[in-house]
């Protein structure tokens, strides 16, 4: 069954169209608010079928990255009663509950790895506002570790470049069926073990 290639054919030609970055950017901002997509999944498209771009990119991405984590905050500062039930029917309780203990146990080095998690950014940008950080570091700290995150994947995809994407589209069908099959199981173990 191909599922993962016309899926694939697709993302590879809107990363080429004349709006991509503004795609690029709305997408990376609202991740950081309550979007459940990483921009990774436009910024490495687009930093493959245009290698000279990849830094451009991972700048664009980075700044509306730290914008949307503003508002991430503001929005855990001022307004946590309004968005509490949000986060619990979203199933990111759990994620928000490590968060709190995490913040309370190594305060903003936290937000340094939050470029690098599994865990939604979103987490971590709502849940400094809600701990009442300062301001100013999160703002730097988390626009240095989005940065960092961005720039490693934009290289790393731009390296390849179109010579990477036509390996990658020649095993999609294996990569995503086995991607399904691997979280499937991971869920099945973290039910489980639960």
């Amino acid at each position: 069954m191909q599922l993962f290639g016309p899926i694939y054919d697709k993302t590879m030609t809107l990363s080429k169209h004349k709006f991509a970055t503004y795609w690029l950017m709305l997408v990376s901002f609202i991740e950081a608010i309550f979007f459940p997509i990483p921009p990774d999944v436009i910024l490495i498209p687009m930093s493959m079928s245009k290698p000279k771009m990849a830094i451009r990119y991972a700048i664009y991405t980075t700044i509306a990255s730290a914008v949307g984590g503003m508002i991430g905050y503001t929005l855990g500062y001022f307004a946590f009663d309004w968005i509490r039930s949000f986060i619990t029917d979203w199933g990111m309780q759990a994620n928000f509950d490590r968060m709190i203990v995490w913040f309370e146990t190594w305060g903003i080095a936290v937000i340094f790895l939050a470029g690098f998690s599994p865990i939604p950014y979103k987490i971590f940008t709502i849940c400094a506002g809600v701990m009442q950080m300062t301001f100013f570091p999160f703002v730097i700290t988390s626009a240095i570790s989005r940065f960092a995150r961005f720039i490693i994947v934009a290289k790393l995809s731009a390296w390849g470049g179109e010579k990477y994407s036509e390996k990658i589209r020649r095993s999609i069908e294996i990569i995503g069926w086995g991607s399904v099959v691997l979280a499937t199981i991971a869920y099945m173990l973290y039910t489980f073990l639960k």
